[in-house]
This record gives structure tokens, C-alpha cells and sequence, in this order.
């Protein structure tokens, strides 16, 4: 394999994903949503996408349509980033073309990403042993008995190890690419891409909110929507289930069973993770202490704000704050 030589960039920054014949569209188009187009709006000098596969032939994807990639795996292993989403099959070999290209890109101080199960290449290139890594629950397990060497938590939304970071499921593929826009130009920079995209910047929990979950059908939400936007405009004053219901003009029983079929939280869960998030915006943009952030949001004392902040977001707010804030 041909690897370009480095060329000057200034301030650009090269994402190459790859593409596989009989992969799913989804992780593809997210890279390219987040990194493809262009942001002029953001003032900030954007990435540069270009999608790679090992053969220049037409590549076959789920929902029975081709396509066609412009470069080959040496492009991607000259890139600043690579991102390598689901791979088609999980209990197949990844071919030495492209083990020698994400070796060779991490060799030369790219960061590797993977999504769902993109983590097998990783692991195959060897790129994940001794690490702690992700992947979908559904293939952890595969995972962790195909490379044992690999420290699999299958418990998290994605796993940031510096110059390699692996998430779960497709979905989750979003938020660990929101959080790279977040390490490369800041919080004010990610929080505007996730509003262009109608997604959160952050998500609280990990995958196991998503393991053989029920689903209830919502017989009438309106009621209990409206409240929830009604909690959080009242998120700095004390939340009770009976104050929900009383504003939802429901018995406590009667709202909780609705509430909960509509989340499938508890409203005093999803209280908490509201209050966790907006935590966060103050965090970021502001220098107030963290026990006037806790009250400005509800909690009732810093203690229980650092409780539930870190059993969120796997972190303290103070460390939060020295990653994303505004010294940052």
C-alpha cells in the first residue's frame, strides 16, 4: 500500500471514513454530516472529508443501492482522523489491506475511531489491546472472546482513550462524534453542531438504558409533555412527583405510569438528568461556583449535584469544567 507523503495543511484537519462493500448507511452519513459540510457560520477552520475503501470498484449497501469511494486505504492512512463504522460481518477477518492502514495512520499520530462494531477492525489491528474500549451490547461479549486483550465495557455511549476512542451502537456513533468536534474547537463550537442536527450535546447513561428495553405504547402524551416542559421551567425549585401531577391534572399513580411510558424513566430520574444537563451549559460558559451551579439547577446541595452529576457523566463537574469550560 502507497502512502502519501505528508503535505502542508495549516490549520485544516483530514477525516477519512472508511467504507465497506455491504455496509449500512447510517454511520457513513453521520460522518459526512458532521465533517463533510461546510460551517462557515462557525468561524472556525472546518475538516476536510474524504471516503475511502480498499477496492475503487462499486460498493453494495444495505437498502440496495451501490456507491462508489474516491480514494483508497492509503488516503486514509495519511488522514488526522479515521473513522472505521460497523463492519459488515463480526465474525470474519478484517483484511490485511486495511489493518496495515489503520496501523500505519496510528503509527503516524492519527486518531482512530471506531463505531458499533468498527471496533473489531481496531481490535484486529491491535490497536485496542490492554485498552478499554466499546463496542454494541450485543457484540461485547463477541468482542472480549475474540480479543481477549481488550478491556470491553459494554456499559458506555463511547470510550475516549486519546488517540483512540470507540462508541457503541450506531447511534451512539453521534455522540462520540459530537464529543471529537467538542476536543477539537470546544463546547460553543459542538453545542452549535447539535442543534443544527436536533440532537443533544451530551446524552446521560450508558448502553445498558438500551438492553432488551421494553416498549410501551403511548396511549396520550400530550398531558405529560406539557409538564415536563413545565419542570423545566422549574427546574431550580423543588420537583415532586405530586407537583407533576398536580400540573399534569393526574393522580400520582395515574402520572407516573403515563410518564413512564412515554420515557421509560421514572419523572424523578428524568428530573435529575435535566438538571444534569443544564449544569453542563453553566460549566462550560461560565466561571460561577460549582455550589451556585447546583443550586441554580435544583439540587439541593453540591453533594448530591456531584453525585449525580458524576454517576452521569463519569466524571465531577470541576473535571468537566477543566476539559470543556471556558479556560479550557
Amino acid at each position: 500500500m502507497l502512502i502519501p507523503p505528508p503535505v502542508p495543511r495549516g490549520a485544516r484537519h483530514f477525516v477519512s471514513v472508511i467504507a465497506f462493500d455491504g455496509m449500512a448507511p447510517f454511520e457513513l452519513g453521520c460522518a459526512v454530516e458532521i465533517f463533510g459540510i461546510a460551517r462557515p457560520e462557525l468561524d472556525v477552520p472546518w475538516y476536510e472529508l474524504t471516503v475511502c475503501a480498499e477496492t475503487p470498484a462499486d460498493l453494495r449497501i444495505v437498502g440496495g443501492f451501490t456507491m462508489r469511494a474516491a480514494h483508497g486505504l492509503g488516503v486514509a492512512a495519511g488522514a488526522d482522523t479515521v473513522i472505521v463504522p460497523a463492519v459488515p460481518d463480526v465474525r470474519g477477518a478484517v483484511s490485511p489491506e486495511l489493518v496495515a492502514a489503520l496501523r500505519a495512520a496510528h503509527a503516524r499520530g492519527a486518531r482512530i475511531v471506531s463505531i458499533c462494531s468498527g471496533a473489531f477492525a481496531l481490535a484486529a489491528a491491535g490497536l485496542l489491546d490492554e485498552r478499554e474500549a466499546t463496542t454494541h451490547w450485543r457484540y461485547a461479549e463477541l468482542l472480549q472472546r475474540r480479543f481477549p486483550r481488550v478491556k470491553v465495557n459494554p456499559d458506555v455511549l463511547y470510550v475516549d482513550g486519546g488517540d483512540v476512542l470507540t462508541s457503541a451502537g450506531s447511534a451512539a456513533g453521534l455522540d462520540l462524534l459530537i464529543h471529537l468536534v467538542r476536543k477539537d474547537h470546544g463546547p460553543g463550537v459542538a453545542n452549535s453542531v447539535a442543534r443544527r442536527l436536533v440532537i443533544p450535546p451530551h446524552r446521560e447513561g450508558g448502553q445498558a438504558q438500551f438492553i432488551q428495553a421494553p416498549v410501551t405504547p403511548v396511549e396520550d402524551n400530550d398531558t405529560v409533555a406539557t409538564t415536563m416542559a413545565w419542570a423545566l421551567d422549574h427546574l431550580a425549585e423543588p420537583i415532586t412527583v405530586a407537583r407533576m401531577a398536580e400540573a399534569a391534572h393526574m393522580s400520582q399513580r395515574t402520572f407516573i405510569r403515563h410518564f413512564g411510558r412515554q420515557t421509560g424513566i421514572s419523572p424523578l430520574r428524568w428530573v435529575i438528568s435535566q438538571r444534569v444537563a443544564a449544569s453542563l451549559t453553566l460549566l462550560e460558559s461560565t466561571t460561577a461556583p460549582i455550589e451556585e451551579i447546583a443550586v441554580a439547577v435544583g439540587f439541593d446541595s453540591p453533594v448530591t449535584f456531584r453525585h449525580h452529576f458524576a454517576k452521569a457523566m463519569r466524571t465531577s463537574p470541576s473535571a468537566y469544567r477543566r476539559a470543556f469550560g471556558v479556560s479550557a
